[in-house]
This record gives C-alpha cells, sequence and structure tokens, in this order.
C-alpha cells in the first residue's frame, strides 16, 4: 500500500514538471469534448488565412513557397506544446521577414542556395537567443520595446513592405536598396510598367473586396490568389510574361542543421538579437491582448522559451523566423478557438498541402501575392495613434515619430537598433532622472504630495522627500542633488529642523555608492542642525548599515519603520523638547523670583 502511495505521488510530481514544461500538455489532459466543435472551425479559418500569407511571406523572405509552408507546421506544433496562451497562433511575420530579406540578401550576392542558408542559420541563431532569455528569465523585455517604439517600427516596416511590393504588381525590377531612392525614381519605374501584371493586381484587388463584402468570414486572400492561379493556368499568361512562382518542391522537408560559414555567420549574431527582441515584443502584445480578453494569464519567459523552440524547429524543417501573427490569433479568436488544438488542426491541414497539393501552387502569380502582403501591411499602419500621441504623451510621440522615419530613412535593420537603443535610453533615463516629490500632510492626516491643489500642507520643521527610482552609483549624485535643492527651498519658507526620506521606493539594494552619498547627506545636514530619517524597511536599512560601518540611531542616521511613524516620532521629540524648554523657563522665572525676594 505504501508503495503504491509513493508511486502515485511520483506520477503526481512527474505530470507536474511535465505540465510545467510544456503547459499545452495540462490544458490537452483537460480538453472538454464541447470545445471540439469550435476548435475545428477555427483550425479550418486559421488554415484558409494561413496558407496564401506564408507563400506571400515566403516570396518575401526570398525563399520558395514551400518554406513559408515549412514555416508554419513544426512552429504551430511546438508553440502548441509549450506556449502558454490558448489562443495565439505563430507563423511567417511580415514584420520577422523584412528583417531577415534586409540582412540576409546582401550577404548571399544573389546565390539562392547560400541565401537559404543563411535565412535558416539566421533563424536558429534568433531561437537561440530566445532560449537564453528564457534561461535568465527576461521576460520582463516584454516591457523593454515600449508601445510608441513598438508602433513606430511596425508602421514603418509596412510602408517599406508596401514599396517594395510595387516591383511585382507593377512589373518592374527596383536597382535601388532604400525607400528613399527607390520613391525618387518612381517617374522612371512608372513608365516601365508591365500592363498584363498590373491588370492581374487589379484584378487580385478586385476578387478580394468582393469577397469581404459577400462573405466577410472567408478567407478572402485564398480566394483572390486562387482566380489568379486559375486563370494564369487557363489562359497560359507566363506567355504574357506575367511572373508566377514557379516550380515548389512539395513532399516532407528534409531535417537538417544549417550549413554556413564561420565569418558570413559572424554577421548574423547581433540581427538575429534585434530579430529576437522584436518578434517576442510583437509577440507578447498580441498574446496579451487576448489573454486578457478571455480571462487568464500567460507567462512571459515560457513564452520566450515556446518561440526559441519554435524558431529553431522551424530552421531544422528548412523554414525560417516566426513570430506570433495577429491576424490569424484575430481569426482563431474570432471563430471561437478555445485551446491549442486549433494550432495543431491548422498545422496537420497545412502539412498536407506542403506534401500532396503543391503543384497548383507554381501557377500562382507574383502579382497576386504582392497584393496580398500590401493588404497584410496596410492593416499595420496606423498613422493616427501615432498622431493621437502627441496631444496625450509628447515624449512617447517623438519615440514612435524617431523610429518611423529612422526605418523609413535607413532602413530596417537600422531602425530596429535604434528603437532597442531608444527603449534602453529610455528606460536608463527614468531610472537615472525620475519623478520626486515633497509630501506633507492633509486636513484628514494623510501623506501626500505637495503640489498646485494644495490639498496638503507641509508639516512645521520637517520636510518629507520621495525619489521615484531605486537608488543605484548612476543615480545617487542626481538623488543628492534634487533633496539638497528641495530641502533650501522649503528651509527658505520655514526653519526645518529634520530630514525624512521615503526609503520603500528607493532604498531597494545595496549600493556602496549610495550608502557614502547617505554619509555626506547625514554631514551636511548634521552643520545645519538639522537630523536625518530613513523611513521604511527597517530591517533591510539596518543590516545595510552594520555591513557598511554606518552609524544609526541618536548618533548617526535615524531609521524608522514607516513615514506615519517616523513622523510621529519626529513630532513627538519637538513636542517633548518645548516642554522641557518651557519647564526650564518656568525655573528660570522661579529663581529670579526666589532671588529677588533675598535681595529685597
Amino acid at each position: 500500500m505504501i508503495t503504491t502511495y509513493f508511486i502515485i505521488i511520483e506520477v503526481v510530481v512527474l505530470l507536474s514538471r511535465l505540465y510545467g514544461f510544456m503547459p499545452g500538455l495540462e490544458t490537452f489532459s483537460r480538453y472538454e469534448r464541447s470545445w471540439l466543435k469550435d476548435d475545428v472551425r477555427a483550425g479550418l479559418s486559421v488554415a484558409a488565412v494561413a496558407l496564401p500569407v506564408a507563400i506571400a511571406y515566403a516570396q518575401l523572405t526570398g525563399v520558395n513557397a514551400a518554406v513559408g509552408l515549412y514555416s508554419c507546421v513544426l512552429p504551430m506544433l511546438i508553440y502548441a506544446l509549450f506556449g502558454t496562451s490558448r489562443q495565439l497562433i505563430v507563423g511567417p511575420d511580415a514584420a520577422t521577414c523584412a528583417v531577415i530579406a534586409a540582412v540576409v540578401t546582401p550577404l548571399a550576392a544573389g546565390d539562392s542556395l547560400k541565401h537559404w542558408q543563411l535565412v535558416m542559420t539566421m533563424t536558429v541563431m534568433t531561437g537561440f537567443w530566445c532560449l537564453i532569455a528564457s534561461r535568465f528569465k527576461l521576460g520582463v523585455l516584454a516591457d523593454f520595446l515600449s508601445k510608441p517604439i513598438l508602433m513606430g517600427l511596425l508602421n514603418g516596416v509596412a510602408i517599406t513592405i508596401i514599396v517594395g511590393q510595387f516591383s511585382k504588381i507593377f512589373g518592374f525590377t527596383f536597382d535601388e536598396k532604400y525607400l528613399l531612392e527607390r520613391l525618387g525614381g518612381a517617374p522612371s519605374y512608372l513608365s516601365q510598367t508591365h500592363i498584363p501584371t498590373l491588370l492581374m493586381a487589379i484584378l487580385t484587388v478586385v476578387v478580394y473586396f468582393v469577397m469581404k463584402r459577400l462573405k466577410p468570414t472567408w478567407p478572402a486572400s485564398m480566394f483572390a490568389i486562387a482566380v489568379g492561379g486559375a486563370l494564369v493556368w487557363a489562359f497560359h499568361l507566363t506567355d504574357y510574361d506575367v511572373a508566377v512562382i514557379g516550380s515548389v518542391a512539395g513532399g516532407l522537408p528534409s531535417f537538417q542543421a544549417p550549413v554556413f560559414n564561420i565569418g558570413i555567420a559572424r554577421e548574423l549574431v547581433m540581427p538575429a538579437l534585434n530579430l529576437a527582441m522584436v518578434s517576442f515584443v510583437s509577440m507578447m502584445l498580441t498574446a496579451r491582448s487576448f489573454a486578457a480578453k478571455n480571462g487568464y494569464d500567460i507567462d512571459a519567459d515560457k513564452e520566450f522559451k515556446a518561440l526559441g523552440l519554435a524558431n529553431i524547429a522551424s530552421a531544422l524543417s528548412q523554414g525560417f523566423a516566426v513570430s506570433g501573427a495577429d491576424s490569424r490569433t484575430a481569426v482563431n479568436d474570432a471563430n471561437g478557438g478555445k485551446t491549442q488544438l486549433v494550432s495543431v488542426i491548422a498545422a496537420v491541414l497545412i502539412a498536407v498541402v506542403a506534401v500532396f497539393l503543391t503543384a497548383p501552387l507554381e501557377f500562382i502569380p507574383s502579382a497576386a501575392l504582392g497584393v496580398v502582403l500590401v493588404i497584410a501591411s496596410v492593416h499595420l499602419i496606423d498613422l493616427k495613434a501615432i498622431w493621437g500621441l502627441r496631444l496625450r504623451d509628447r515624449q512617447a510621440f517623438y519615440l514612435a515619430l524617431t523610429t518611423f522615419l529612422a526605418v523609413l530613412f535607413i532602413g530596417v535593420i537600422p531602425g530596429i537598433t535604434l528603437a532597442v537603443l531608444l527603449g534602453l535610453f529610455q528606460f536608463l533615463r527614468t531610472v537615472m532622472r525620475p519623478t520626486d516629490q515633497v509630501l506633507g500632510l492633509d486636513a484628514k492626516g494623510i501623506i501626500r504630495s505637495l503640489d498646485s491643489s494644495d490639498k496638503a500642507s507641509s508639516v512645521p520643521g520637517v520636510f518629507i522627500y520621495r525619489f521615484n527610482s531605486p537608488l543605484t552609483y548612476f543615480n545617487a549624485t542626481y538623488f543628492k542633488r534634487r533633496l539638497l535643492e528641495r530641502f533650501a527651498r522649503q528651509n527658505q519658507l520655514e526653519t526645518v529642523e529634520c530630514v525624512i526620506i521615503d526609503a520603500v521606493p528607493c532604498f531597494t539594494h545595496l549600493d556602496l555608492s549610495v550608502m557614502a552619498m547617505l554619509t555626506d547627506i547625514d554631514v551636511l545636514l548634521r552643520k545645519r542642525g538639522v537630523s536625518l530619517v530613513l523611513a521604511g524597511r527597517k530591517r533591510q536599512l539596518i543590516s545595510w548599515f552594520e555591513q557598511t560601518d554606518m552609524v544609526s540611531g541618536e548618533e548617526g542616521i535615524t531609521i524608522r519603520s514607516d513615514l506615519y511613524l517616523a513622523l510621529k516620532m519626529q513630532q513627538s521629540h519637538v513636542a517633548a523638547c518645548e516642554a522641557q524648554q518651557l519647564d526650564d523657563s518656568h525655573s528660570d522665572d522661579s529663581t529670579e523670583t526666589v532671588l529677588t525676594h533675598s535681595q529685597i
């Protein structure tokens, strides 16, 4: 009996560890039959939307159409097991494909096989960066690139993609690499327009919007591409130089490690890091929004691991980098998808097409794919939201605008690098130059900030200061300057006898530079007859004082449990001193009276 209990306990422990490692398994173990109908419907819809998009993004990345399909299958299955979002669909994404193309194309120098190998290499590197971030629990990086920066980045990438697809829609080839040069040569390029190609693009647009009008829930992109392919096949439009994607090498992918040159691979390390950062932040924005809508939480560190494993699986199955796909996730949610089974169903359907049904894909016109990419990119553009930041948060507006212009003017990769640096500088600026407040009491005796509302007033003889950032060596000097400046300002209005610092928000870790700075402030204040009190984190501060041989208590810096106690003790001390002075005064008066009578 005891042995049975131990076996049961071991099984439970093993399952809990397995569920922690693969969150999708826990969902599948608790699967309810009532969810199946919704998941099947959502899986069919996701596959219908993902198929044409995957082929189009393969063209954008510069690889065979089948690679786009491979980039859906294993990554979706991997995420279904390791991801914590029940609605998120991973797969090819406009931003990731644009980044890969911008990095790999110059390095490949026109060699298609080398191009494909470099794409897989960069995908593997991106996956490993994600796994490293997950190992060190860096899921907080989801907040590193702020929403304004990501808004500017996605808008810039979307416009870059749209301009790049004009060559497929109008039937010419760009000679320039950057957006501004391409726009500058627009008149010359438009004169080279290939009329049959342009007519095919126009037909694709018409079919797409007619389908959207008549059957809003149907996959309009798939129908538009299918109509274009059918026309190319039926009327032999390739004889009129209408470009098509050509032969698609279907079948099962041969699992292999990417072959690469060490020297060239070195050029991919930092772009892969940038790609991992952008992919993760974009994915987390999508995952969190749908998790909040459906009433559950997601684990950022596990999401990093799931994204890393999905990218490595994509590379080993001859695919390219993937991320969270917001449009396909929205389709999943709109069709009532309940669990990760949607990803499994969609992956199986796409795998069937990739293995058995690739022959018809060779007739798909490049102009139709260009239209699909333009439509997908248009949905990423939200310049109105960037402009709206101008009134709500001017700093956020400048961040978004700078990132947006950087992507347009200096390119996708430099723009992403700048976005990462802007996120870093924004963080450092917040930590190094945070907000601060002088505190007082309101009519109810509650401590609050002193501001123009006059709801609170300063405490006579007491200066209460709050610094809204952890104190460390690179902002200690700024803390000292701000405290002394504000102290001097209040001391001019009334005599200050005690300075109380709210220790809770700023004393978060031991830093020798901070402790030395505290000693300097205490010395300066003592010369003026002012005592220094730290309020909050009492045990922690006492421990730090002992470690650094600093003096606390009456002979040093006073430490109290919280602001209210510090203020109460100071007021009691002042009252005691006033009472003592009053007693001394009465005693002096009595002595003088006695002396006067004795003299008489």
